[in-house]
């Protein structure tokens, strides 16, 4: 695969992939409430958005041991057909259980496609051109998560949200079109015995954990017989699994990369940068809406610069693979991501909108660095033959810190922002403030206009606070972040016939 045009039709698929299933629950949750209005359930929506998660994030290792055994081209090809179908199906569903389903559907599809897109970069480019290549796909893979509430905002506003689900589909036919033509593997794939005990357990485990994270606090109390047995299950079938990993011939996760300090360090980066970068994303817009008031969509474009913070950051951490150590680099994102985040914890409703955008771009600037290089760090040094289970490992950790991240600062934020408004509502003189004090009435623009100045003002200042300080708390993973920093170790890509 030496012709540049080739390799650049390649890549054209695999960024196609990435963004389509990067973007998919971002641009589904913009549309959420369409759906929730036409279908109704609104008391089982979060079963729209856990099903397509939990099969990702049981797909992922999965797929790239597969990927590994019988080769990149067939298992990425797989993905996209099995992601369009899913598609196809959600755009029909006529209820909420059934969307549900189908969504299952395209996350099995989704599970395969990440892992494997920055597998075949490693696979096809040599190691000059690796830092660029990952730069490239890391900033698609941060940019979906700004471009998929804007898309989904205009989609659903335009059209129908029926559209979110069928946009994947001519994206699809085009990927599968560029792989299938042009991607041509250089190996033979070697059939290997399949770890079933592993995938059983580990996606048991997983769909135990998650359903627990997801109910655990709403649907039922952190008590009950319920979230206790589905944290009693994960830890059952999450201890099997480990005991499985460690006689299995072939297992799905080996835990013998982890003896490796950049391995095990990258691992650990993943998961608490996506634990703390999720929040970003899902708490400024509900900042700029219901603090500064207005539309959805408009709270969606205020992330414009994070997302260009985030792109600058993965294209300069993908150049600079090739010239420092991954420690090196990564000293540069969490320096940034720290301050940025520091920053982000002082926002208050008299934060212009200037400065917010100053502090966005900050923190995308450092968080964009781990896009691209994580995975590279993750598969350095890796034999062919461990690279699709390595890079999978790494997209099944980020993933997992995203899932965290949405339940734990999820609840943090909720349960500050209940405290805030009994305050504050407490220290207005006369009357009972539930009904027009409600803090939905401030997503709502019409509805914001009739509310009394006193009693916007503490739901404001309620939802401000409340926020910031959910920032504040995410300070805790991100300083855990520089020790792992530190622990990465003096590799870096070398280049052959270039000297150290």
């Amino acid at each position: 695969m030496d012709d540049k045009k080739t390799l650049r039709l390649v890549l054209a698929g695999i960024l196609l992939g990435i963004l389509m299933s990067a973007m998919d629950n971002t641009i589904v949750a913009t549309a959420l409430g369409s759906i929730l209005g036409d279908l109704g359930g609104v008391d089982s929506y979060i079963w729209i958005t856990s099903a397509y998660a939990v099969a990702v994030l049981a797909g992922m290792p999965i797929f790239g041991k597969l990927s590994d055994m019988y080769g990149r081209k067939r298992f990425f090809m797989f993905g996209i057909i099995v992601f369009m179908i899913g598609s196809a199906l959600c755009g029909v569903a006529q209820s909420v259980p059934q969307l549900a389903v189908f969504r299952a559907i395209q996350g099995i599809g989704g599970g395969a496609l990440l892992p494997i897109a920055f597998t075949i970069v490693f696979d096809v480019f040599p190691p000059e051109k690796r830092g660029k290549m990952t730069g490239i796909l890391g900033a698609v893979f941060g940019a979906s998560s700004v471009i998929g509430p804007l898309l989904g905002a205009w989609i659903t506003e335009s059209i129908s949200w029926h559209w979110v689900f069928y946009v994947n589909i001519p994206i699809g036919l085009v990927s599968l079109f560029l792989i299938y033509r042009f991607y041509k593997e250089a190996t033979e794939p070697s059939k290997q015995a399949i770890d079933w005990l592993g995938a059983i357990t580990l996606v048991t485990a997983i769909v135990s954990l998650m359903f627990g994270l997801e109910f655990g606090g709403k649907q039922f109390a952190w008590s009950s017989w319920q979230s206790i047995t589905l944290f009693s299950l994960f830890t059952v079938f999450f201890i099997i699994f480990l005991v499985a990993e460690t006689k299995a011939k072939e297992p799905i996760i080996s835990f013998w990369m982890f003896k490796s300090r950049l391995f095990a360090s990258s691992q650990v980066l993943a998961l608490l940068y996506g634990a703390t970068f999720i929040g970003l994303t899902i708490f400024i817009p509900l900042f700029v809406q219901a603090v500064y008031g207005g539309s959805a969509t408009n709270a969606g474009i205020i992330l414009m610069p994070m997302l260009l913070g985030s792109v600058v950051g993965s294209a300069l951490g993908g150049i600079l693979q090739t010239k420092t150590s991954y420690r090196k680099i990564m000293v540069i994102s969490v320096i940034a991501y720290s301050i940025g985040m520091l920053l982000m914890s002082t926002i208050t409703p008299d934060t212009s909108r200037s400065i917010l955008s100053f502090y966005m771009m900050f923190v995308g600037f450092g968080v964009g660095f781990s896009f691209s290089l994580l995975p590279a760090a993750t598969v350095h040094n890796m034999d062919f033959r461990f690279r699709g289970s390595a890079n999978s490992t790494n997209a099944f950790f980020r993933s997992l810190g995203l899932a965290l991240g949405i339940t734990i600062f999820g609840a943090i934020q909720t349960k500050l922002l209940a405290s805030e408004l009994a305050s504050g509502f407490a220290k207005l003189p006369n009357g009972d403030n539930s009904a027009v004090g409600s803090i939905q009435n401030a997503f709502l623009p019409e509805v914001r206009k009739t509310i009394p100045e006193d009693i916007l003002n503490v739901m404001t200042n309620a939802m401000s606070n409340s926020i910031s300080t959910t920032f504040l708390w995410a300070l805790i993973p991100v300083a855990i972040s520089i020790l792992a920093v530190f622990y990465m170790g003096p590799e870096r890509l070398i280049i052959p016939n270039q000297k150290k």
